[in-house]
Formats: C-alpha cells, sequence, structure tokens
C-alpha cells in the first residue's frame, strides 16, 4: 500500500481567490487509488455546483468547480485526466503525449464519488479501479489540482505545484506524487 496526503496550492499571480484550503489524500493498493479532497474554508466564496438529479459524463467541467486528477505511468508519455464535479458529473480523458491525441477514456462508462458537504467543509472521495487502464505493479506518476469559481465569476487554479508561468495541469513536471 502507497500513502500520501497533500495540500493544493493556488497560481500565484492569477489575483485573488477565494479564502479557503485544498487538502486530501492518495492511497494506492494494487488495482486500485483512491483520493479524497478536503475543501474548507469560506465556502460561502465558491461557487459549488448543486448535484445534478442524474450525475453523467460532461464536457468542460474544468470551467467550474471541479477537483481533478492525472495519473501517467512512470517513464511514459500517455496519461489520463479525471475530473470530477460536486454536482456529481464527471469524466475521465486518456492523451497519448502532452495535450495530444485527447478522446474520452471508454475504459470507464460510470465514476461514482461520494460528495460531504457543510457550512465549512466540502469532502470528495473516490476509488478507481486501475485495472481498466494500467497493470496492477505499474508505477504511476500523480499530478492533483481543483478549478474553483467564485461568486463573481472568476476562476483560481490550484494544484501540488505550478512549475510554468500560466496555471497548466498538463505539464509532465507536475506529476511529483508517486504512487
Amino acid at each position: 500500500m502507497n500513502s500520501r496526503s497533500f495540500f493544493l496550492r493556488p497560481f500565484a499571480s492569477a489575483g485573488p481567490h477565494p479564502a479557503v484550503k485544498i487538502s486530501g489524500s492518495l492511497r494506492r493498493q494494487a488495482h486500485s487509488l483512491t483520493i479524497h479532497y478536503l475543501l474548507q474554508g469560506r465556502l460561502a466564496e465558491v461557487l459549488i455546483p448543486v448535484p445534478a438529479a442524474s450525475p453523467a459524463r460532461r464536457d468542460r467541467l474544468w470551467e467550474e468547480t471541479c477537483f481533478e486528477f492525472f495519473l501517467a505511468p512512470q517513464d511514459a508519455p500517455q496519461y489520463w485526466e479525471f475530473n470530477l464535479s460536486p454536482a456529481g458529473d464527471w469524466n475521465v480523458y486518456h492523451f497519448t503525449a502532452y495535450r495530444q491525441g485527447l478522446a474520452a477514456e471508454t475504459a470507464f462508462t460510470s465514476l461514482r464519488f461520494e460528495v460531504q458537504k457543510n457550512p465549512e467543509a466540502l469532502g470528495l472521495a473516490l476509488e478507481v479501479d486501475l485495472a481498466r487502464i494500467v497493470k496492477a505493479d505499474q508505477a504511476l506518476e500523480v499530478a492533483v489540482a481543483a478549478v474553483l469559481q467564485a461568486g463573481d465569476g472568476r476562476i483560481s487554479h490550484w494544484a501540488l505545484t505550478h512549475p510554468g508561468p500560466q496555471p497548466d495541469f498538463h505539464r509532465r513536471d507536475s506529476f511529483i506524487a508517486n504512487v
């Protein structure tokens, strides 16, 4: 078992952002990856989508509050992007290399995750069956990120690290967690 806690940082030069903290954990056990996010602070400053009546695969979730993570086999150019909306909507994309060969990952036809919300915190937890996309013993590099939409519509980008001059969760040098 491989377990790791994380804290996301906002992209600094993008201006003001909501007064919140984003933390969580990653845990890998053979064919399973569990990720937990915890958003705490002034949640009233964040536009959190209302729960969907029928959560479904949707595109462009990153245009509003969304939790994301990226998985890549160590020493390989391909990677997967997972988008999780607090509304329950989701998507998984496969890329053949940095921003190349974008395709919906058909190995996932549903992605169920748990969202818990109260006035001070929002938690999101997902367990992913990795056997759908990688071998059980394959080392993975992970980037963890979030997009928060403020009440005035401003978007802030949060990640483990921001290695470039612009927020870019796809940069391979931001895949700094190993599981």
